[in-house]
């Protein structure tokens, strides 16, 4: 198992304390925040273009990442070309590293990492980008997702996780042209019913290089799903809020 640093103080403020680094960097001038919001481990289960795209911008802004494979051995050319923060590993090992994991794997593998990493992932905050679709995943699913939300769906299949939807609004594509770009940064809509939880997400998302708009809870998220006004929406943070009269 790839070898972990002890965790620092201020990772348990901003991990163990709910997320308090983070709230209190939202009111402190931008100088400020940068030299005071702490780093996190990551996990990412799911290392291919989504994850390796998301992983990858979170590594070039200083937080360590492990990224894992059923078969890690494959991830060692995503790992060298990013460096000495990133990781390559089995998804209990990625489990086991992150403060924070990011789930970005085919929506039909979502029931069985709950049924096999159930335990190991209780508690923890987890970001879910899966994207559910008949002709990959199968009509019975695809069918749950629709009739009950995506982010209510994935909550059920992953008991226990402080579960944020994330990422799974665009292509990986438009995540890698668009991340950093100059202010007004591009918008991610994020959900989930842990507020900490929101809030950690939240801070990642501004890592990565883009702008997050709180859409509202798990049952929200199918608001940005598929097919809905809220997905593929290259928007700013004001228009997005806009397309889904969210208050400005």
């Amino acid at each position: 198992m790839p070898e972990r640093d002890p965790i620092d103080r201020e990772r348990r403020a901003l991990i163990g304390a709910g997320g308090a680094l983070i709230l209190g960097a939202a009111i402190w001038p931008a100088g400020a925040r940068a030299q005071t919001v702490a780093k996190m481990h990551i996990g990412v289960i799911g290392s291919g273009h989504i994850g390796g795209t998301i992983g990858g911008l979170w590594v070039k802004n200083g937080h360590k990442v492990l990224f894992s494979s059923r078969h890690p051995e494959e991830l060692k050319d995503l790992v060298a070309g990013l460096g000495e923060l990133a990781q390559a590993g089995t998804v209990e090992q990625a489990i086991a590293f992150g403060d924070v994991i990011f789930v970005a794997v085919p929506y039909k593998a979502l029931p069985q990492i709950g049924q096999d990493y159930g335990p190991a992932l209780k508690g923890k905050i987890v970001l879910d980008a899966c994207n559910s679709t008949v002709v990959r995943d199968g009509a019975e699913l695809t069918d749950e997702v629709n009739k009950n939300g995506i982010g209510v769906t994935s909550q059920k299949y992953l008991p226990g996780t402080r579960l944020v939807r994330a990422f799974n609004s665009m292509s990986y594509t438009n995540f890698a042209r668009e991340a950093n770009r100059p202010d007004p940064k591009m918008a991610i809509p994020i959900a989930g019913d842990d507020a900490e939880a929101v809030k950690v997400a939240a801070q990642l998302v501004r890592d990565a290089g883009f702008d997050p708009v709180v859409v509202g809870g798990l049952k929200d998220a199918s608001r940005f799903q598929q097919g809905t006004p809220g997905y593929n929406q290259q928007v700013t943070a004001a228009e997005l809020k806009q397309k889904l009269n969210l208050a400005p």
